[in-house]
């Protein structure tokens, strides 16, 4: 009779898993041998990446479940799926984002872009904390984490405007866009505080300009001009991953948190994305969007 005791498999949350960095990530995590359970919104894709990923090794560990994140509704159904299918999460990785085009108003009444990047993410991981915590109560202290893909785009926003949060007024794609980006710092900065007797952490990183995901598709045509001016300075969806597969698994990043990286090294984030207070009111303005779409959280937060 073997009476070894049985290691667990760490188990990820990847979301934007069907392509582009998320993919990416998911693949370096399952070639080590843990769990992953993406999120994705393509259903088509979903299931290409699935098969991609369980391809990989004889014992790869997949699932994927079919969500638009820009609909707190999905994201909150999302996370009640999760919960089904686990009974731990050792790292959340928000990573699943966009640009639009235009002005897209979603069916409970938010801006798409700034739904998708952040007020999903935020619903996610709300919904998601009783077992992130449960995890944690049995894990070492920093192993647990909560990561964001933000974007350097962050530093060309000057800080939340509080009377047009969601840029419905003065749309534009650019504005939409780094104010997202930038509400996934302060998130994170908040999240780090707000979890840190529990023995979790969060960061955040940018992750490049990169050309061979998903993300340029959606992108109006100035972003895409934009982006096709950054060919010298573009890395891959592989090599951007990298630094998210470095937070999740060295040991490292689980002795601080509310850090922000690129290419696996702290940097230092723009002044807005450092602001305590903004942080603090975005989690709250957050709340109140989510309660509106009817989403009520269980956590103590």
């Amino acid at each position: 009779m073997n009476t070894a005791p049985q290691t667990r498999v760490a188990v990820a949350v990847v979301t934007g898993a069907s392509s582009g960095i998320g993919k990416s990530v998911a693949k370096a995590l399952v070639m080590r041998g843990w769990r992953v359970i993406g999120v994705g919104r393509d259903a088509a894709r979903c299931a290409a990446a699935a098969a991609e990923l369980r391809a990989l090794t004889a014992d790869a560990q997949v699932e994927m479940i079919r969500a638009d994140l820009s609909l707190l509704s999905e994201a909150a159904r999302a996370a009640r799926d999760i919960a089904a299918r686990s009974d731990r999460i050792d790292v959340l990785v928000n990573n699943a984002g966009g640009v639009g085009k235009q002005l897209v108003m979603t069916a409970e009444g938010n801006e798409a872009t700034f739904a998708g990047n952040h007020l999903g993410p935020f619903v996610l991981t709300r919904c998601l904390l009783p077992l992130l915590r449960k995890t944690a109560a049995v894990s070492a202290p920093g192993a647990v984490r909560i990561l964001a893909t933000s974007s350097e785009g962050h530093r060309y926003c000057p800080g939340m405007d509080w009377d047009d949060l969601q840029h419905t007024r003065n749309f534009t794609t650019g504005g939409a866009y780094t104010s997202a980006k930038l509400a996934n710092v302060l998130f994170t900065i908040e999240l780090a505080k707000r979890l840190a007797g529990d023995g979790i952490v969060a960061h955040a990183m940018e992750p490049g300009v990169v050309l061979d995901s998903n993300f340029v598709n959606h992108a109006d045509d100035s972003m895409q001009r934009y982006m096709a001016t950054q060919d010298d300075r573009a890395v891959s969806s592989d090599d951007a991953a990298k630094t998210l597969v470095y937070l999740a698994t060295a040991e490292e990043p689980g002795h601080g948190s509310g850090g922000y990286y690129r290419e696996c090294q702290p940097l230092a984030a723009a002044a807005p994305a450092l602001d305590a207070a903004a942080a603090a009111r975005l989690w709250r303005e957050s709340e109140t969007l989510a309660a509106r779409a009817g989403i009520a959280f269980t956590d103590p937060e």
